[in-house]
């Protein structure tokens, strides 16, 4: 049976500290979700606004894209988690690419002139995700994720 797991240094500070804001982050998600569905008919009417009512064009169906958008980033997110708890370095990448992936999401939302609740959300979200960011590139991180934890053991 193999120990190598058993055999890991503890993780940074740094790391420990990306586990708890990714999962805030995945917590936030989850009340901008559930805000989606409470505030339907409020996005609908500010998507509105910059289309004629006699358009062919319907109002898109906000809340299964929030639904299936949260599922998908959440289940990646927690899933790359204890990746990086085990010091894989492709899973701090894969996280940083997220975390960007979902600053411009939020950023390309705030364009649309969503409801007032939605951009107070979205503004309160960035520094969550800058705070994310740092600590995924922080040398504490960057120097756990690249020692040679996988190597084989010597006899």
């Amino acid at each position: 049976m193999d120990h190598q797991l058993d055999e890991l240094p503890a993780a940074p500070r740094s790391v420990n500290l990306v586990v708890w804001l990714v999962v805030v982050l995945v917590v936030v998600g989850a009340a901008v979700t559930v805000l989606t569905a409470l505030e339907r008919d409020a996005l609908i009417e500010a998507w509105s606004v910059g289309h004629p009512e006699d358009s062919a064009i319907q109002p898109p169906a906000f809340v299964p894209v929030a639904v299936v958008l949260y599922v998908v980033f959440a289940g990646l997110l927690l899933v790359l988690l204890p990746f990086l708890k085990t010091a894989h370095n492709w899973a701090r990448w894969s996280l940083v690419s997220l975390v960007v992936v979902i600053v411009l999401a939020t950023v390309a939302s705030l364009r649309t002139d969503p409801p007032m609740l939605f951009v107070l959300c979205a503004v309160a979200s960035l520094p969550l995700n800058a705070a994310i960011l740092y600590a995924l590139l922080h040398r504490d991180t960057g120097a756990f994720v690249h020692a040679d934890h996988h190597a084989p053991a010597r006899l």
